[in-house]
């Protein structure tokens, strides 16, 4: 349902949603499957960084609505299943988050939806032009209130409104000019320009870009001020890593720094 590919050599991950035949839908099974797997990943210090993608013609079209569907037959018409649902779904995209490694999503065909949600809770993403994303809910009846989170954390507010209300489909460039991608490619480039951005951050001091990734989201929910104090206090800690010490003397010396795995 998601298979983790290792390339222990670059120090990469490579999680893909593997359910072609459902357009890779966040299904019971799938949300269960990318919870085990960023479990693992998080405990893992040997990947730098993770390439999230879907297998078929599309990265991810959403909740499983037949799944949504039947969950309506329980005696409280499914409002005890789709508590839990969510609950999963936010844990998965809050999972990525704070993952210590960047995690770049790599998007071909649609994101859609809840699709949609996990592509902006990435840390990074790259696109095929012709992909589409939407938040299309709407037009079943179903306003994407859980997407919505991640996607006006995104893009500017008045975009991501009009997103969400006429459920109309964005296109790739247009993406990757409001700030939901880094940028948009041509698909037969899609996988190699991915990679090439994994490979730099996996090239990077591991526990460096841990504690930046960590800070980055924290003091995004700060005051300035507040924001200034907490930060400095993690790049002092930072500085404190021998690592560190070492890659300041590399630069001076200017030389490849000598780093421990880590």
């Amino acid at each position: 349902m998601a298979i983790l590919e290792r390339d222990d050599k670059n120090a990469i991950a490579h999680l893909r949603m593997n359910a072609p035949d459902r357009l890779n839908a966040l299904s019971d099974e799938m949300l269960a499957a990318l919870q085990q797997q960023i479990d693992a990943l998080k405990e893992d210090r040997s990947i730098k960084a993770v390439i999230l993608s879907g297998a078929g013609k599309a990265f991810c079209a959403g909740h499983d609505i037949r799944q949504m569907t039947a969950g309506r037959a329980a005696d409280d018409g499914g409002r005890a299943y789709f508590d839990s649902l969510f609950s999963r779904c936010t844990q998965v995209m809050l999972g990525l988050q704070r993952l210590p490694q960047p995690v770049i999503a790599q998007v071909h065909g649609i994101a859609t939806a809840a699709g949609c949600q996990l592509v902006a809770s990435c840390d990074l993403a790259i696109a095929a032009e012709d992909c589409r994303f939407g938040v299309n809910g709407v037009n079943i009846g179903l306003f994407c209130s859980t997407p919505m989170v991640a996607l006006s954390r995104n893009i500017p507010r008045k975009h991501a409104f009009e997103l969400l209300t006429t459920g109309e489909f964005m296109s790739a460039p247009r993406a990757a000019e409001l700030g939901l991608i880094n940028r948009a490619v041509p698909a037969d480039q899609l996988e190699a320009e991915t990679r090439s951005m994994a490979e730099k951050i996996a090239a990077k001091l591991g526990a460096a870009v841990k504690i930046g990734k960590e800070a980055y989201y924290q003091q995004l929910q700060m005051p300035i001020e507040e924001a200034y104090a907490y930060t400095s206090q993690v790049i002092v800690e930072n500085l404190m890593q021998p690592d560190t010490a070492e890659g300041m003397a590399a630069f001076l010396e200017k030389r490849t720094p000598d780093w421990e795995k880590s």
